[in-house]
């Protein structure tokens, strides 16, 4: 059976770079997978934000890690669950873009969210890290406050200064220890 969602390079939706999933961790590259089934769930034609952040949540530990304990963790989850039976309901067949140009519906990923992996990439190139991981997309989905995961966030009580804060303080500290970042 054909995914609704097709893997589909940046390229083919308009912009001028590699394929968004190319640069990715084995780890991160699972979260899209678990990002783009969800998507297919909810009839969603496009992965959003939301879609990233919800996957997230669910695989990767260290993401986890970040935020002020397992109740705000459960609180988020509780959100995103929600989202195909509750207030998510609005987002259904509708792109979430914020005005970012030209929008192709089929392209399989929100302009937001190809945004958001790219920017992850980018993070992880400036660690010095050919892969992005978890807690780059987390970081690049906390910093652009017009998502919706940034919406989901905020609904659920999260501070996103102070967790951007230690999304960042947490790298800091694994280069400083030789880890190479994240």
């Amino acid at each position: 059976m054909s995914s609704r969602i097709p893997r589909q390079s940046a390229r083919e939706s308009g912009r001028n770079h590699p394929d968004i999933e190319a640069g990715l961790s084995a780890e991160l590259a699972s979260v899209v997978s678990g990002a783009r089934r969800r998507a297919q769930r909810d009839g969603d034609r496009q992965i959003d934000t939301a879609h990233l952040l919800h996957s997230l949540l669910e695989s990767d530990a260290e993401v986890r890690a970040v935020f002020d304990g397992g109740a705000q963790v459960a609180r988020l989850l509780g959100y995103l669950v929600q989202r195909s039976i509750g207030y998510g309901l609005r987002w259904q067949s509708t792109v979430e873009d914020f005005g970012a140009g030209p929008v192709v519906v089929d392209a399989g990923w929100s302009p937001v969210a190809a945004g958001a992996m790219e920017e992850a990439y980018a993070r992880a190139v400036l660690r010095g890290d050919e892969r992005a991981r978890g807690l780059d997309l987390l970081a690049a989905l906390v910093a652009d406050r017009r998502s919706r995961a940034a919406e989901v966030l905020g609904r659920a009580g999260v501070d996103l200064p102070p967790l951007l804060e230690r999304i960042e303080s947490g790298c800091e500290e694994r280069v400083s220890r030789g880890e190479g970042g994240w």
